[in-house]
């Protein structure tokens, strides 16, 4: 048997040479060529017959491999139009945001979407996209900062009982900001997930662990920042009386780590589909029965914990300092993929920038700097899948905020609503995001508003151009 016969088979490099080693073995049990190439068809269509052993098995095993880089090549081409999505707040969003959601939902692997009112353009799925797949995750679906989350403690003092000066210094000496940083090697606090097996289970998660433990309890920079503020509360609830609390609300994510996760498995989505067209790069996705998926999963899910850790221990912090215990605290994650039923099938609904939104599910809005956050409960709309916006939303970006905004301008604008900035920058003036309360108004049949909050001291990551 020589090499020709193969070829005419149709086989490529690789599985020509253990066509050839099987071939040679059956013409030394005596078989005829036309006897082998017979062998060699059948084993073609149907591969999965002969993996079992034999001397086809290696064969066999090569023919399916080649068949599913096919299949998921194929798997990778788009619909020719998007499937229909509802849109809360269209007059509020730039036609980017929509484009970017109208290639998300020419995914083979999406079901169902939704854009939420504070929608603008970011990395692959917009920022304020929900993205509901079936079978699928997609890492900048979820977003770089993984686990990106708000904390709101409710404190037992009155909002005019901690002086500005006193807020301030207690911000300074306990929250740490900005890319790569973190507290003193004294100063750091331990947290129940550092002592997950978790950190064990993968290479990628093993040589991230010291960075996370050094980074905990830390914030990053942009638009994460703590402060303290008024929280009022029209009515009774949330197991308090009607009235006006000092609070302290917190925006920040899984630092360092989840980035590199997040740059580690984009990687990994792009090598699964080569073939995907340029539009849809970003999207590329992981599929959840694939080990590849199941670890980016995995790792996305303790992101979310050490997301979720760094405020714990930044609340924890400052409540010490204060010698008070908080009344209650909320939380919520707005970066991060969920499993879900959706119209009766168990899809990830992926929330970029989106706060979940269940009946009865508790969570926070926040504006600006200087702008109104909002405690919500959620009314589990299913069109929206049950998600609201997780803030304003961008109305310049960072680089036309610097262009277009006067420091004098902003510090107006902060000074006439009694806000005092440390450190922050033009990037996250207030005049560069839309106006919450038009996001809130958009979204009516989506929450209910509970409380509202103003900030008062503000501490952010210093920007490209200070304020």
């Amino acid at each position: 048997m020589n090499g020709k016969h193969l070829v005419k088979l149709g086989l490529e490099k690789k599985a020509i040479a253990l066509a050839q080693t099987a071939a040679t073995q059956r013409e030394t049990a005596g078989l005829t060529r036309d006897d082998i190439l017979s062998e060699l068809r059948a084993v073609q269509a149907t591969p999965a017959a002969y993996t079992a052993g034999g001397v086809y098995a290696p064969l066999a095993a090569e023919l399916l491999a080649q068949q599913a880089i096919i299949d998921a090549r194929k798997g990778s081409d788009l619909r020719a139009q998007p499937l229909p999505y509802p849109t809360w707040g269209a007059d509020l969003i730039d036609p980017g945001a929509h484009r970017q959601m109208d290639v998300a939902m020419r995914l083979p692997v999406s079901r169902a979407g939704a854009l939420m009112p504070d929608a603008h353009v970011g990395y692959g799925l917009p920022i304020g996209g929900v993205l509901a797949t079936e079978n699928a995750v997609i890492p900048y679906g979820v977003g770089v900062d993984i686990g990106c989350s708000m904390m709101l403690s409710i404190l037992p003092i009155q909002p005019g009982a901690l002086r500005t000066d006193e807020a301030g210094t207690l911000l300074l000496k306990h929250t740490r900001f900005g890319a790569g940083v973190a507290f003193e090697k004294r100063d750091r606090q331990d947290h129940e997930v550092l002592h997950e097996n978790t950190w064990q289970e993968q290479p990628l998660l093993q040589h991230l662990f010291e960075k996370a433990a050094t980074q905990i309890g830390t914030s990053g920079s942009g638009n994460h920042f703590a402060e303290f503020g008024t929280l009022t509360l029209p009515q009774g609830d949330l197991g308090l009386d009607a009235g006006q609390y000092l609070a302290l609300l917190t925006h920040s994510g899984s630092r360092g780590f989840g980035a590199q996760v997040a740059g580690h498995f984009t990687a990994l989505a792009e090598r699964h589909h080569p073939t995907l067209a340029p539009e849809a790069k970003k999207l590329a996705w992981l599929p959840l029965d694939h080990e590849d998926g199941q670890a980016y999963w995995q790792a996305m899910n303790l992101a979310g914990r050490y997301a979720l850790a760094n405020h714990h221990l930044i609340h924890a912090r400052l409540a010490r300092a204060l010698n008070v215990t908080p009344l209650t605290q909320i939380s919520n994650s707005h970066n991060l993929a969920w499993k879900q039923t959706v119209n009766g099938q168990e899809l990830i609904v992926h929330r970029k920038g989106a706060t979940p939104a269940a009946p009865g599910q508790l969570g926070l809005i926040p504006g600006s700097m200087a702008d109104p956050g909002f405690v919500i409960r959620g009314l589990g709309h299913e069109g929206a899948l049950q998600s609201a916006s997780h803030g304003a939303g961008r109305q310049l970006g960072r680089k036309a905020a610097i262009g277009a905004l006067a420091k004098k301008d902003v510090q107006a604008y902060l000074t006439g609503r009694g806000v005092t900035l440390i450190g922050g920058g033009i990037d996250e003036a207030p005049q560069a995001y839309k106006r919450i309360e038009d996001v809130i108004a958009r979204q009516e049949d989506l929450v209910n508003v509970v409380a509202s909050f103003q900030p008062r001291v503000v501490r952010m990551d210093s920007g490209s151009e200070d304020i």
